[in-house]
C-alpha cells in the first residue's frame, strides 16, 4: 500500500482494491473541499493527529456529525487495511479474503467512535486497530464454525433460543416456529452423531431415521407431517439460522450512481442495528476496558509504592500539597535543579512501567506518539491520585 502524505489526502481518500489487492486511494470530491477550506483557515496545523481529535469533537454534535464521520472513516482507512491483512493473514484456512475483512472492519466505524475516549486511549488509530482486528478475528472465527458444518451438525449445535430468534427474524409466523422447533426437539433426540468430534460434518439422517422423527413429531402434534415436509422445515431453519446469527456485510464498493467518487462513503452503515455478535463482542470489549483500567491503576500504585521514600514525598509534595519546586526544594532542603531531576526520573519510571504492561498485555508497538500520550495520561493520573488522597 502506498501511504497518503498529505492530511487532505489522509482526511478525504478510500482505499480501493482490485482482485483482492490494494490499487489505489479514491478521492471522494466533497471531503477534500472541506479539508481544504478548513486548511485554508487554519494553515498552521498540519498534523494529522490534530484534525483527527479536530473531527472527533466536530462528530460529537449532531448537525455536524455525518461530514465528521465521512472524514474519519477515510482517517482509519489506512489502520483498518493494515489490521485487516494481518488479522486474515492469520486464518490461513479461512475464504474471506483481504477486501472482506476490510469491509467487516470498516463497518465499525461507528461503534469506534462512540468508545473513543481521548483522556483514555493512546490516538484513535491505535484505539481503532484494536476494535477492528478484534472484530475481524471474532467475525471469521464465527464464519468459519458454521461454514464447516453441514446443516445437521449446525443444527445440533444451535441452542433453542437462538433457533427461535432465527425462525421469528426470518418472519414465520408462532404457528410455524413451534411445529419447526419441534420437528428440530425430535431431530436432536432421534439423530445423534456417531462421534461427537464428527458433529459439525452431520450428513443427513437416513430414511429410517426420518420416518422415525416424522412419528415422534405427530404423536406430539394435531397437524401431522410427512417426512418430506420435517426435513423441508429443518433445511430452512438452517439457512435462517446462518442468515441471522452471521448476516453478510453489504459490499462498501456498489456504487449508488454515476460518480463512482461516492461508492465507498454512500455505502457505509449508518444507523442499522447491531447484530447479536456484534453486541455480544461491544459488552466483553467494555468489560475488557474496565479490567485494563483497573489493572492500570495497580500498576502505577506499585511503581509509586516501589520508589524511594524521598521521590515518593517529592510527589506528594508536587501533586497533593500543591507546592513548586522552589518551594519542595526549601522544605527538603536541597537544590531546585534536584527536585526538577528527581520529579522527572519519578514519571519516567511511572512510564516505563505502563509502557512494559501495555506491550506485555496489549503487545502494543510504543511509537513516540503513543509514550506522549501515555505521559500525559499518566500527568492526569497522578493529579486525580492525589487529590483523591487529599480527599
Amino acid at each position: 500500500m502506498q501511504p497518503r502524505q498529505s492530511v487532505t489526502e489522509i482526511f478525504s481518500t478510500f482505499v480501493q482494491f482490485d482482485a483482492d489487492r490494494f490499487s489505489g486511494w479514491a478521492t471522494e470530491s466533497r471531503l477534500r473541499r472541506s479539508i481544504l477550506s478548513c486548511l485554508k483557515h487554519t494553515p498552521k496545523e498540519t498534523s494529522e493527529y490534530f484534525w483527527a481529535l479536530y473531527w472527533y469533537k466536530f462528530w460529537q454534535v449532531p448537525e455536524t456529525q455525518p461530514l465528521a464521520k465521512q472524514h474519519l472513516t477515510a482517517y482509519l482507512q489506512e489502520p483498518c487495511y493494515w489490521i485487516s491483512q494481518k488479522t486474515a493473514a492469520s486464518f490461513v484456512s479461512t475464504q474471506y479474503r483481504l477486501s472482506d475483512c476490510f469491509q467487516v472492519a470498516i463497518a465499525q466505524v461507528d461503534r469506534v467512535l462512540k468508545g473513543f475516549d481521548p483522556s483514555q486511549s493512546s490516538t484513535l488509530k491505535n484505539y481503532a486497530s484494536l476494535i477492528f482486528g478484534s472484530t475481524i478475528r471474532e467475525t471469521l472465527r464465527q464464519r468459519q464454525e458454521v461454514d464447516i458444518c453441514t446443516d445437521w451438525g449446525l443444527l445440533r449445535k444451535i441452542s433453542q433460543k437462538r433457533l427461535d430468534e432465527s425462525l421469528k427474524n426470518a418472519g414465520l409466523s408462532s404457528t410455524e416456529i413451534t411445529a419447526y422447533i419441534l420437528a428440530w426437539n425430535c431431530f436432536k433426540t432421534l439423530y445423534l452423531p456417531t462421534k461427537a468430534a464428527n458433529s459439525r460434518q452431520l450428513s443427513r439422517p437416513d430414511d429410517a431415521t426420518w420416518d422415525a422423527i416424522a412419528k415422534a413429531y405427530n404423536s406430539q402434534s394435531n397437524q401431522p407431517a410427512n417426512p418430506q415436509d420435517i426435513e423441508k422445515w429443518l433445511l430452512n431453519a438452517a439457512k435462517a439460522a446462518r442468515k441471522y446469527l452471521y448476516p453478510t456485510p453489504d459490499s462498501l464498493n456498489v456504487s449508488k450512481g454515476a460518480d463512482d467518487s461516492f461508492e465507498l462513503l454512500d455505502n457505509l452503515p449508518g444507523t442499522e442495528q447491531p447484530s447479536l455478535i456484534q453486541e455480544i463482542i461491544a459488552q466483553e470489549e467494555e468489560q475488557a476496558r474496565n479490567s485494563q483500567q483497573t489493572e492500570i491503576y495497580q500498576v502505577l500504585v506499585e511503581a509509586i509504592a516501589q520508589l524511594d521514600a524521598q521521590l515518593q514525598q517529592i510527589l506528594q509534595l508536587y501533586y497533593q500539597q500543591k507546592l513548586n519546586q522552589d518551594g519542595i526544594a526549601q522544605q527538603l532542603d536541597i537544590k531546585q535543579y534536584t527536585v526538577s531531576r528527581r520529579l522527572t526520573k519519578a514519571k519516567e519510571t511511572l512510564l516505563r512501567s505502563v509502557a512494559g504492561w501495555s506491550q506485555d498485555v496489549l503487545h502494543i508497538s510504543l511509537t513516540s506518539d503513543i509514550l506522549k500520550a501515555m505521559s500525559t495520561l499518566i500527568e492526569d493520573w497522578l493529579q486525580n491520585y492525589y487529590n483523591v488522597s487529599n480527599a
